[in-house]
C-alpha cells in the first residue's frame, strides 16, 4: 500500500510525459476555438456552409476584360486612389475603362427579398408558416434571411462552444417554403394557389411541353424527359406532341377537366396514344426535378445567423463569395452582439449583405454604444480575398448594400407618449423621435416607409405590447427591426412586418428590384467584328500606299 501511494505522489517520467502530451493536446484543440470565439477571429472568409451543386460553372469574368473598379456609392466622383477611415483598400483610377466597359455591359433587374427576425432563442415548430414573411405571392430571385438570438443568449452559449442545433430546423423550414413557391408565368400578376388541387390548371401544375420541363428545372441534359423519350418510338413521339398540343389548344382542356379523362376516354383519344393513360404523368414530368432555390451561404456567430438562397438558374452567375464576422458584445469583441457580412458578385455587380444585432437598452449611453457598434462594424469588416482582382475588401467598396437586423434603436419618448401615438397610427410622428434617423450612424442610407406598428416588444404569443401590466415591467415599443439599403439602381417595392407570434419581436421584410450589370457576349462579338473590319481596311489602305 505504501508503495502504491508513493507511485501516485511520484509518478514515473513516462506517466508525466503522457499527461503533459494529453493536456497540451486538449489545450491545443480546445483553446484556439474558445479564443477565436471570444475574440471573434475567423480563420478565413470562406468559413460558411452552402448547398453543393455540380452544375455550377465559372462564368466569363468581365472584370478582366473591362479592368473595372469595385467602387460604390461611397466613392468619390473622380475614382482616384483613396483609403477611407474604415479600411477600404486603394482603388485604381478608371480612366478609359468606363467607356470600354459601357461597350460590353448590359443591365438587368433582379428581385431581392431581405428579411430579418429576432426569434428570442425560441425553437420553431417544424410546420411554422413563414410564407407571409418571405412574401411568397411574389417570388424573388434572391432571399437574404437574417436572424438574431437564434439561440438563447445565456453565458453557456456566449462563452462556450457554439450551439448550432436550431440551424437545420430553420433551414428545413426555409427550404420547404421556398421550393413550394409556384413559378410565375406572367409579369403582370402573381398567381395564388389553385382553389382545388384535384383540378388541372396549366399555370400551376406540370409544364405544357417538354421544353418547359427542362427550362424550369435548369437542366442542361434533359433528365426530366429522357425516360419519357426512351420509352416511345419517333412516330409515337410526334403523335404524342400533336395530341398534347391539341389538348392545350382545346376549349375543354382550359375548363380544368383532368388530363386523365382525355387519356382514358377512347372516344376522345386515338388508340395509338391510349398507352399514355398507363404512365404516371406527375412522375414523368417531375422526375429528378431539382429544387428551385439553393442555399449559397449560411453563417452563424453566437445568436446572429444569416442564410442566403438564390434561384437555381442564378447560382452560376454568383462568384467571389466571402464572409466577415465582427463581434461588438462583451469586452467589445464577443459575438453576442455584432455582425455577419457577406460579399459576393452577382453577374458583374458587387453586393454586400449585413446582418446585425446591436446594443440593446433605452438609456442615453445605449444610444451612443449602438452608434459605436456601427462604426466598429465598418472598420473591422474585412473580406480576406486572396485574389489579385479588384474585388471589394470592406463594406463601403460594394455597389449595392443591404443592412438588416435588430438594430435596437428606440424612440426619444416616454412609454405613455409612445403608446398614445401607436393607438392613433401616427407613424410619421413616431418617426420624428426615431433614434436611428436622428443618430447619424446611417446618414445617406435609404429606408422604406414605416407604415406598420413597432415590432418590439410583445408578450409571448400575444398581440399585446410588453408592459400593459405594470407589475410585469415595461419596455417602450420601438422599431428595433430594420432593413436599410445603400447604392444606385435599387428600387424598393415593399416594406412590411409579418404577424408571427413566436417571439417578442415581429419579423420584417423588404423587397427590391435591383439593377445589375451583365457582361454581353453579343456586344463583345460586335466589337470584335468591328475591330477585324478596321484591321482589314487598314491593311488594304497600307498596301495601296506602298
Amino acid at each position: 500500500m505504501h508503495n502504491h501511494h508513493q507511485r501516485l505522489r511520484n509518478p514515473s517520467p513516462e506517466r508525466n510525459w503522457v499527461e503533459k502530451c494529453w493536456n497540451c493536446t486538449c489545450l491545443e484543440l480546445f483553446w484556439p476555438r474558445v479564443v477565436h470565439k471570444w475574440l471573434n477571429i475567423s480563420t478565413n472568409s470562406s468559413d460558411y456552409s452552402a448547398d453543393s451543386d455540380d452544375s455550377v460553372c465559372d462564368p466569363i469574368s468581365a472584370e478582366a476584360l473591362c479592368c473595372r473598379s469595385s467602387g460604390s456609392g461611397f466613392n468619390d466622383e473622380k475614382g482616384d486612389l483613396q483609403n477611407d477611415g474604415y479600411g477600404a483598400f486603394p482603388r485604381s483610377r478608371r480612366r478609359k475603362s468606363e467607356t470600354f466597359r459601357a461597350q460590353l455591359i448590359d443591365s438587368k433587374e433582379l428581385r431581392v427579398s431581405a428579411n430579418t427576425w429576432n426569434v428570442g432563442g425560441e425553437l420553431p415548430p417544424e410546420d411554422l408558416d413563414i410564407r407571409d414573411w418571405l412574401d411568397m405571392d411574389c417570388p424573388a430571385d434572391i432571399y437574404v434571411i437574417g436572424f438574431q438570438e437564434i439561440i438563447p443568449l445565456n453565458a453557456g452559449n456566449i462563452f462556450g462552444s457554439e450551439d448550432d442545433r436550431p440551424i437545420p430546423i430553420w433551414e428545413n423550414i426555409i427550404r420547404e417554403t421556398l421550393n413550394n413557391i409556384q413559378p410565375v408565368k406572367t409579369k403582370l400578376k402573381c398567381y395564388s394557389d389553385p382553389s382545388s388541387p384535384s383540378r388541372y390548371k396549366p399555370s400551376h401544375y406540370a409544364p405544357k411541353t417538354k421544353h418547359e420541363i427542362v427550362l424550369e428545372s435548369d437542366s442542361d441534359t434533359g433528365d426530366q424527359i429522357r425516360t419519357f423519350n426512351d420509352s416511345v418510338t419517333t412516330d409515337s413521339k410526334e403523335k404524342v406532341e400533336e395530341y398534347v398540343d391539341s389538348f392545350k389548344d382545346s376549349s375543354t382542356f382550359e375548363n380544368d377537366n383532368p388530363l386523365e379523362e382525355y387519356l382514358t376516354d377512347v372516344n376522345k383519344v386515338k388508340p395509338e396514344v391510349n398507352w399514355l393513360a398507363k404512365l404516371d404523368i406527375d412522375s414523368v414530368m417531375y422526375q429528378k426535378r431539382k429544387p428551385q432555390y439553393v442555399r449559397i451561404v449560411s453563417k452563424q456567430m453566437v445568436g446572429v445567423f444569416i442564410t442566403i438562397w438564390v434561384h437555381r438558374t442564378l447560382r452560376k452567375h454568383i462568384q467571389n463569395v466571402h464572409v466577415s464576422t465582427v463581434g461588438v458584445g462583451v469586452m467589445g469583441y464577443i459575438g453576442n452582439k455584432g455582425s455577419i457580412s457577406v460579399s459576393m458578385s452577382i453577374y458583374q455587380t458587387n453586393f454586400c449583405f449585413i446582418c446585425t444585432h446591436l446594443t440593446s437598452g433605452e438609456r442615453d449611453i445605449d444610444i451612443v454604444k449602438r452608434n459605436a457598434d456601427v462604426d466598429e462594424i465598418y472598420k473591422r469588416t474585412c473580406f480576406n480575398s486572396m485574389s489579385n482582382a479588384a474585388v471589394p475588401r470592406s463594406i463601403k467598396d460594394h455597389e449595392r448594400i443591404i443592412w438588416l437586423g435588430d438594430l435596437n434603436y428606440r424612440f426619444n419618448l416616454s412609454y405613455e407618449e409612445t403608446r398614445d401615438l401607436i393607438s392613433k397610427n401616427a407613424w410619421s410622428k413616431l418617426l420624428e423621435s426615431d433614434q436611428l434617423r436622428l443618430g447619424g450612424a446611417f446618414d445617406g442610407w435609404t429606408e422604406g416607409a414605416l407604415n406598420f406598428p413597432p415590432t418590439y416588444k410583445y408578450e409571448p404569443n400575444s398581440d399585446k405590447y410588453y408592459g400593459e401590466d405594470p407589475k410585469v415591467g415595461r419596455r417602450t415599443p420601438a422599431w428595433c427591426d430594420r432593413i436599410l439599403s445603400y447604392g444606385k439602381g435599387m428600387r424598393q417595392l415593399s416594406y412590411k412586418r409579418a404577424e408571427i407570434k413566436l417571439s417578442d419581436h415581429r419579423p420584417v421584410s423588404a423587397s427590391y428590384m435591383i439593377e445589375v450589370e451583365v457582361f454581353s457576349l453579343k456586344k463583345l462579338q460586335r466589337a470584335l467584328t468591328f475591330t477585324n473590319a478596321e484591321m482589314e481596311n487598314y491593311g488594304s489602305t497600307y498596301f495601296k500606299m506602298v
